[in-house]
């Protein structure tokens, strides 16, 4: 059995008590960076063995990985913060252990884009979620079908790009299209900021940019 377990994405507390027990009973824990998920089980008073498992290594991995599932040890794939596989490593094992009948069992659990989704004050009962943009090639691109989009979409950022992520897509989709921006979700300093594309880059620029960011946008009118 493979458990699929998000983890918080900030506050601790937001742990369910199913994720503790699981990791609690595991053979071992693929983690996304070892350090990180050594501190959340010395927090929750966790000992299980602990293996990397993340985007540079997931390839070659895998084999290994498969082998232990088939030999009948049950893992738990985590990453940094929030759920497996959205914007993180999942998608390759899952899809191999669906392939060789190893049962998968997704727990529900945090996840940075639905707090700010909901807490944008934008449509939401139907959205689009892209992920990070083309960092380079294909990122103009990308930029120009978001536009074009009719429902409420929603990007990550880091604070490097921000900025300049808020000025393209106020160029592309217009200086008036509403949006809403969230960083340190959970967090001491967690904050949502609304307004226009426009309003939200010139925010940004002169406080200072911290923490990774949800970027929600309206669809096009």
């Amino acid at each position: 059995m493979l458990y699929i377990i998000p983890t918080p994405i900030g506050n601790l507390e937001d742990i369910t008590l199913r994720a503790i027990r699981i990791l609690g009973e595991v053979d071992g824990i693929l983690a996304e960076d070892t350090r990180v998920t050594a501190k959340l089980l010395k927090h929750l008073e966790i000992q299980c063995p602990i293996m990397s498992h993340h985007k540079n290594n997931e390839h070659s991995t895998l084999d290994r990985v498969i082998h232990r599932l088939n030999s009948g040890e049950t893992l738990a794939l985590v990453s940094d913060a929030g759920t497996p596989g959205i914007s993180d490593p999942g998608f390759l094992l899952v899809r191999r252990c669906v392939e060789e009948d190893i049962p998968v069992e997704t727990l529900p659990g945090p996840t940075a884009f639905v707090p700010a989704l909901v807490n944008s004050g934008l449509p939401c009962e139907r959205f689009h979620f892209e992920g990070f943009l083309p960092h380079k090639k294909g990122r103009q691109t990308a930029i120009a079908r978001l536009a074009e989009i009719e429902v409420t979409f929603v990007l990550y950022e880091s604070p490097h790009r921000i900025i300049k992520s808020l000025r393209q897509l106020a160029e592309a989709c217009g200086e008036d299209r509403r949006a809403s921006v969230s960083r340190e979700l959970s967090k001491m300093f967690e904050e949502t900021a609304r307004g226009t594309l426009v309003e939200l880059a010139d925010y940004f620029e002169e406080r200072g940019v911290k923490g990774e960011f949800v970027v929600v946008v309206a669809g096009k009118q």
